[in-house]
């Protein structure tokens, strides 16, 4: 299976905020959306992620002012993404070797949405379920 076939199974709309949004607002979008991750974009460009795990180190090391901070300040610019035709299994192994949950799904510079680990948790569990019912759907023809 490929991302588009996740991609298709999710909300049209991708939460973004541009990189001049304060810390305090990343906190707020993620909270009100039920969100792990907010992707940053500026002029129509994906630059970078906020993930809960970027806010709590900047709040760690910085206190309360960091809530004043911009998205830019502990976004992660350095950014591995995929595309529609990657399958699921190499968006797991990436996942996996990073260490992250979430990746943006972009081709040609256009940002498409963002699959998270959850996703992939979820038609993984599927594909489980579907092999399983397979296997008893044989052993109870033969």
């Amino acid at each position: 299976m490929t991302v588009n076939a996740l991609l298709n199974n999710k909300p049209a709309k991708t939460i973004t905020l541009p990189s001049s949004s304060t810390l305090a607002d990343v906190c707020n979008t993620l909270a009100k959306n039920r969100i792990g991750t907010v992707l940053i974009v500026d002029d129509g460009k994906l630059c970078g992620i906020v993930s809960e795990r970027d806010v709590v180190r900047l709040l760690a090391s910085s206190g309360d002012k960091a809530l004043n901070s911009t998205a830019s300040d502990c976004m992660t610019r350095k950014l591995v993404t995929c595309t529609r035709t990657d399958t699921v299994s190499m968006v797991m192994e990436r996942m996996t070797t990073g260490r992250f949950r979430h990746i943006p799904i972009v081709e040609n510079d256009e940002l498409l949405g963002i699959v998270s680990i959850g996703d992939v948790v979820k038609y993984r569990m599927a594909e489980v379920e579907r092999e399983a019912q397979e296997i008893r759907d044989y052993i109870a023809t033969t």
